[in-house]
């Protein structure tokens, strides 16, 4: 199968494609476009960005179609061997999982608009991209020519995301036999020596962790953008990010984010990209793909995207402790915890978790999997007198199941635990995984095992502490259960017009010092004011941890 990307006038952002599909023997042919993209566990319904789409025969003749489903066609062959379908994709979304056309670059995910054939996805599959012969083009795909590329199967094309331009940076380091491309595009001034310093630490740390890489070439594809922004998305052999304002890329905060996010996206090259759940394997473009398991995919890789950069001494231990607090202050400050597990919370990635959604309702496989994943690998590190942990059995996860590409299953994961911890994980699994039990005490414990302490201090924030709301703007977007402001009828989406008679304004939270508030509230049944008395409790609390001596086979 081939297809070809075009654009002639790259303002309006539309996306030119032909896909050409061989050896048909049918009167019809079933078109389908993928749903969703892997690494996002949501649908995405991409088809809602083609303006144009149509079927020709080998003659130029128009062929008959219709639409099956809202992504998938049927086009009647009319006996022709071979078929071209001419469609347009609208280009105007930047960030790391989506595709983009301005005057500066062509930048495509080829999972948002390459078509396929649901029966033929192993067939191998050919790019060629009509851009500017000045256009380098970063990407994982195999190169045969100038701006013309293979792709062993569709798998391989939808994972395979390209950068096309004229003016992005590039480097390149070398480490275990490896080829490491790291390209940039957009307007920053990156310290390679830097970079290329920070990025061998984790990544040969990383490597030692599992014995190999799973792939010969590996390529950082980064999108830097004028404004604020954060995302990254795990490919086989390649990851993209999208990150900003470019112009602060050097300063600490912002490289600080870059190396996070860098070192997330690596280790998914083991975790996901080749240790898959098996409800995945292989993946189903056209439809939903539910597990349980995102706590493994996600939480284990929070985890360790931070850990390694830790144990490589990238980031030092006060570093590590501020990010590894902020993981537990998302656990304790969500009160979804009580209502919903982390597998549940899994399984529902695909109907809303990546928006807020209704108050309490759901975990974060990112932070509440990092902290399961921190209790395993404490848990094991106990039992084994220090000689084993979570290294080991996502080592015997990769061996088992990453290389040999089956998939796990969530007792294939246990089973790998507790033959490396030598415990019994059935308890943990049900009370902590599937459950809706508070695991602060164990939590504590590991803590306490591996030499630190969490002090939890009442926020700084004072509303937060004292009357138990948080805002963001003027709106309510969390109640504390129980708190001054939930039994006094506040709830999250409430809008504050007014504080003790003044306009709420770019000073509300100075406004909200007092200890006796009456705040004028809109919501959808109107306007009403509710009297607020401080309370002597605190509410939300700032989780804060410290170290006196940190276990050395923990930071090792």
């Amino acid at each position: 199968m081939k297809y070809t990307f075009s654009y002639s006038n790259p303002h309006k952002h539309f996306v030119d494609i032909e896909f050409i599909i061989d050896h048909i023997a049918t009167e019809s042919i079933e078109i389908q476009l993928p749903a969703w993209r892997p690494g996002r566990y949501e649908l995405g319904n991409f088809a809602k960005n083609i303006q144009q789409w149509k079927a020709y025969g080998t003659d130029n003749s128009v062929l008959k179609f219709k639409k099956l489903t809202k992504d998938k066609w049927l086009v009647q062959t009319n006996g022709n061997s071979e078929i071209t379908i001419k469609y347009n994709y609208y280009s105007n979304e930047l960030n790391a999982g989506s595709t983009f056309l301005d005057q500066s670059q062509l930048y495509v995910n080829p999972v948002n608009c390459c078509l396929y054939i649901e029966d033929r996805q192993l067939e191998p599959c050919e790019v060629k991209l009509d851009i500017p012969s000045n256009y380098k083009v970063a990407t994982g795909l195999e190169k045969i020519g100038e701006h013309h590329f293979n792709a062993k199967d569709f798998h391989t094309l939808v994972d395979s995301p390209f950068i096309a331009s004229a003016s992005i940076h590039h480097h390149l380091f070398n480490t275990k036999g490896i080829q490491f491309h790291v390209w940039m595009q957009g307007l920053c001034n990156p310290d390679w020596n830097r970079i290329e310093t920070d990025f061998l630490k984790y990544t040969n740390l990383q490597i030692e962790v599992f014995g190999e890489f799973p792939v010969d070439v590996y390529h950082y594809l980064f999108q830097i953008l004028p404004h604020k922004g954060y995302h990254g998305v795990e490919h086989q052999n390649s990851t993209t990010v999208s990150i900003g304002p470019g112009k602060d890329l050097m300063t600490k905060k912002l490289y600080d984010e870059v190396l996070g996010v860098s070192s997330h996206e690596l280790f998914h090259t083991w975790n996901v990209k080749a240790i898959r759940p098996i409800e995945m394997q292989p993946y189903n473009y056209a439809k939903e793909n539910h597990s349980p398991l995102g706590y493994v995919a996600e939480g284990v890789t929070t985890y360790y995207g931070d850990l390694m950069l830790y144990r490589s001494g990238v980031f030092n231990e006060v570093e590590f402790l501020k990010l590894f607090s902020q993981q537990i202050q998302k656990h304790l400050d969500n009160q979804a915890r009580f209502n919903y597990s982390v597998a549940e919370s899994s399984w529902d990635t695909w109907l809303d978790g990546y928006v807020p959604g209704i108050p309490n309702r759901k975990l974060s496989i990112y932070s509440d999997g990092c902290l399961l994943a921190f209790m395993v690998d404490v848990l094991t590190l106990k039992n084994t007198s220090n000689t084993k942990r979570l290294d080991d059995i996502m080592r015997l996860m990769y061996e088992r199941y990453g290389k040999t590409r089956i998939g796990y299953s969530e007792n294939d994961y246990k089973n790998c635990i507790e033959e490396v911890s030598g415990l019994d994980f059935t308890e943990f699994f049900e009370k902590y995984v599937w459950g809706r039990n508070s695991y602060e005490t164990l939590l504590l414990d590991c803590l306490e095992y591996v030499g630190l302490e969490l002090n939890r201090n009442p926020s700084s924030i004072r509303h937060e502490a004292k009357f138990g709301f948080k805002i963001l703007g003027n709106r309510i977007t969390a109640v504390y259960q129980n708190s001054i402001a939930d039994k006094s009828g506040i709830a999250v989406g409430d809008i504050i017009e007014k504080v003790n008679e003044e306009e709420a304004s770019s000073r509300l939270t100075h406004f909200l010092q007092e200890d006796f508030l009456v705040l004028k509230i809109k919501n959808l049944s109107g306007t009403k004011d509710i009297a607020l008395q401080s309370s002597e409790e605190n509410f939300y609390l700032e989780c804060v941890l410290s170290s006196a001596n940190i276990l050395d086979a923990f930071k090792a």
